[in-house]
C-alpha cells in the first residue's frame, strides 16, 4: 500500500483505512500517557534523583519544548522522505529514549532523555495526521477520523494515571518510561503492513539553516519566558527573548526567499487560520496548567496514593474524549465557531466553579466541565487545516497544528505553574518555629514544605503543612480564575474571527436538506476573514 499519488477527493474509506487509524492510535496514545504518567511520577523521581527545582521543571518541560521546537522540521522530512518511513523510524528511536528515561541515574541524565523523547516524539503526530488526511478522502469521514484520533489522544491521558498509578504502587518510577517499549513494537509491525505511504516527489532538500533558525527562535523565547516568570528582575531572560524573536523573524524572511521553504508562509494567510492556532495554544497553555495543578492536590492536599489520584483524573479525561467525538456531529447543524465558542464559554463556567469549590467532589466537578468545553478546539483546528492544505503540504500543514498545540502543552506548565508558585509563595505563613535555613524551601513549594516538615517536630510540622495546603489551594483557586478568563476570551475571538469557516462535509441547513458533500478540498472548507 505505497504510494506517492495523492488520495482521490470524496472517495470513501474501508476497513482498512478505518484499521489504519487504529494503528496511528497508538502513538498518539502513547505521547499522551508520557505526559500524564509522569504528572503522578515526579514525586517518586524527585525523591530518587533529587533534582533541584529547576531541573525538576526542565525534567517536566524539556520534552514538550523539544517536540514544539522540531515538530515542523518533522512534518516537513516526512512529506520528503515518506510520513511512513519517517512515523516507523521515529516509533524505533522513541522506545530506545524510552529505556534511556526508565534507568537514569541522575537529574542530568533524565534531562537529555526527555529531550530525546522529544525530539523523536515529534516525529509522531504530523506523519499520523498526514496520514489520515490521505486515507480519508471522504471530507465527513475525515472529520469523523480526526474527532476520533484527537479522542485517542485524551483517552491516552486518562489511561495513563491509572496504569501509572498501577505501576508506581508496584515497580519503581522507571516503569513509566518502559510503556513505550511494546506499543511501538506492535506500530512498527502494524504499521508495515497496514499503513500507506505518500511522499512529495518533486519537494526540494529540507533547508538545515531554517531548521537551525527554528530552533534559535523558540529555545531562547522558551528559556527567557521560564526565567522571566522565576525571576523578573533579571536582565538576561529578557534579552534571550528578544534573541529569539530576532531569529524568529529572521526564520520567516528565509522562507519566504526560499523555493521549497521547510514552513509555507501563505498557509498563514487566512485570518481564521491564524486565529484558529492561537486559540489552540491558548487551549493547550489552559488544560496543561490545571491538570498539574488537580495532579499536585490530589496527591499532596488529598493524601491519595498515585493509583487513586489517577482513578481521580480519568474522568477530566474521558470528558475531553467525549466532546472530541461528539464536536463533529454537532458541526453538522451549526458552524463549528458557535460550537468551540459555546464550549469555551462552558469550559469558563466550570473552571470558576474550581475555583470557589470548598470540597473535592465540586471541584472535580469543575474540571470535568472545564475540560469538556475544550475539546471541540483540537478537533476543528485539525481538520481545517489538513483538510484545506495541498495534499504535499499536509505534513508541514499537521505540524503547525500539533506545534501549536504542544507549545501551549509546555507553556501551560511553565506559565501557569509559575502564577501558581507565586500565589503559593505570597500566601504562605511559614511558623515562626520552622529554623531559617528551611524557611526558603518551605516557602518555595508545597512539595518543599512537605520536605521540611518531615523533619520538624510533629507540632510545628502540622502548622506548616496547615499553612502549605491553604496556600496551595489559593493557588490552584489562582490558575483556575486565570485560565477562565483566558477561555471567555477565546469564545469571543472564536466567535468574532471563526464565523465564516466550515468544516469538512458541515451542512448548517438541517439534515432534511443537507447533501453528500463533494468537491475538492479547497471547496469542502472556506476559511474567510469574515
Amino acid at each position: 500500500m505505497s504510494s506517492t499519488a495523492p488520495p482521490d477527493a470524496g472517495a470513501r474509506a474501508g476497513a482498512r483505512e478505518w484499521a489504519g487509524l487504529a494503528v496511528l492510535a497508538l502513538p498518539v496514545l502513547l505521547l499522551a500517557l508520557d505526559n500524564s504518567v509522569l504528572f503522578l511520577a515526579a514525586p517518586h523521581l524527585g525523591a530518587d534523583l533529587r533534582p533541584s527545582g529547576t531541573q525538576l521543571l526542565w525534567i517536566m518541560d524539556v520534552y514538550g519544548f523539544m517536540v514544539a521546537g522540531f515538530m515542523i522540521t518533522m512534518g516537513t522530512l516526512g512529506d520528503r522522505v515518506g510520513r511512513r518511513r519517517l512515523l516507523l523510524t521515529g516509533a524505533a528511536a522513541f522506545a530506545g529514549a524510552s529505556v534511556l528515561a526508565a534507568y537514569s541515574a541522575n537529574p542530568e541524565m533524565m534531562i537529555v532523555a526527555r529531550a530525546l523523547l522529544g525530539v523523536t516524539g515529534a516525529t509522531l503526530g504530523p506523519s499520523a495526521l498526514a496520514l489520515i488526511g490521505t486515507m480519508f478522502g471522504d471530507p465527513r469521514q475525515r472529520a469523523m477520523a480526526f474527532g476520533i484520533f484527537t479522542a485517542c489522544f485524551m483517552g491516552g491521558a486518562a489511561l495513563g494515571p491509572v496504569v501509572g498509578g498501577v505501576l508506581l504502587e508496584s515497580f519503581w518510577w522507571g516503569s513509566v518510561f518502559l510503556l513505550g517499549v511494546p506499543v511501538m513494537v506492535i506500530l512498527l509491525v502494524a504499521g508495515s503492513l497496514i499503513l500507506p505511504e505518500y511522499r512529495d516527489t518533486a519537494a526540494g532538500r529540507v533547508d538545515l539553516i531554517s531548521v537551525a533558525l527554528s530552533l534559535a527562535a523558540i529555545m531562547p523565547v522558551i528559556y527567557g519566558l521560564k526565567e522571566i516568570a522565576d525571576e523578573p528582575g533579571r536582565a538576561v531572560p529578557y534579552v534571550a527573548v528578544v534573541i529569539g524573536l530576532g531569529f524568529g523573524m529572521w526564520f520567516v524572511r528565509r522562507q519566504r526567499s526560499l523555493e521549497t521553504p521547510l514552513l509555507d508562509m501563505a498557509l498563514f494567510k487566512g485570518r481564521g487560520f491564524t486565529a484558529a492556532l492561537a486559540i489552540l495554544l491558548l487551549t493547550g497553555i489552559v488544560q496543561s496548567g490545571l491538570y498539574l495543578f488537580v495532579s499536585q492536590y490530589l496527591q499532596m492536599i488529598e493524601g491519595m496514593s498515585p493509583l487513586k489520584a489517577g482513578l481521580w483524573l480519568v474522568p477530566p479525561a474521558l470528558a475531553l474524549a467525549a466532546g472530541s467525538v461528539l464536536a463533529p456531529v454537532v458541526a453538522r447543524r451549526f458552524r463549528p465557531s458557535h460550537v468551540m465558542g459555546a464550549g469555551l464559554a462552558l469550559g469558563a463556567a466550570g473552571l470558576l466553579v474550581t475555583a470557589a469549590a470548598d470540597g473535592l467532589g465540586l471541584l472535580m466537578t469543575g474540571v470535568v466541565i472545564g475540560f469538556f468545553g475544550t475539546a471541540p478546539v483540537s478537533v476543528f483546528v485539525f481538520d481545517l487545516i489538513v483538510g484545506t492544505a495541498p495534499v504535499e503540504k499536509a505534513g508541514s500543514a499537521s505540524a503547525v497544528a500539533q506545534t501549536s498545540g504542544e507549545f501551549g502543552i509546555a507553556l501551560g506548565v511553565a506559565t501557569l505553574g509559575s502564577l501558581g508558585t507565586a500565589v503559593y509563595g505570597s500566601r504562605i505563613d511559614v511558623p515562626g518555629q520552622v529554623p531559617a535555613g528551611s524557611r526558603e524551601t518551605a516557602a518555595d513549594s508545597l512539595s518543599g514544605a512537605m520536605e521540611v516538615a518531615a523533619g520538624l517536630p510533629a507540632a510545628v510540622a502540622a502548622d506548616l503543612l496547615r499553612a502549605a495546603h491553604a496556600a496551595f489551594t489559593d493557588a490552584l483557586a489562582a490558575v483556575s480564575v486565570a485560565s477562565a478568563a483566558l477561555m471567555i476570551a477565546l469564545a469571543v475571538v472564536s466567535l468574532a474571527v471563526l464565523r465564516s469557516v466550515r468544516l469538512a462535509g458541515e451542512d448548517v441547513r438541517g439534515p432534511e436538506q443537507a447533501e453528500p458533500a463533494t468537491g475538492t478540498r479547497s471547496e469542502e472548507i472556506t476559511v474567510g476573514d469574515g
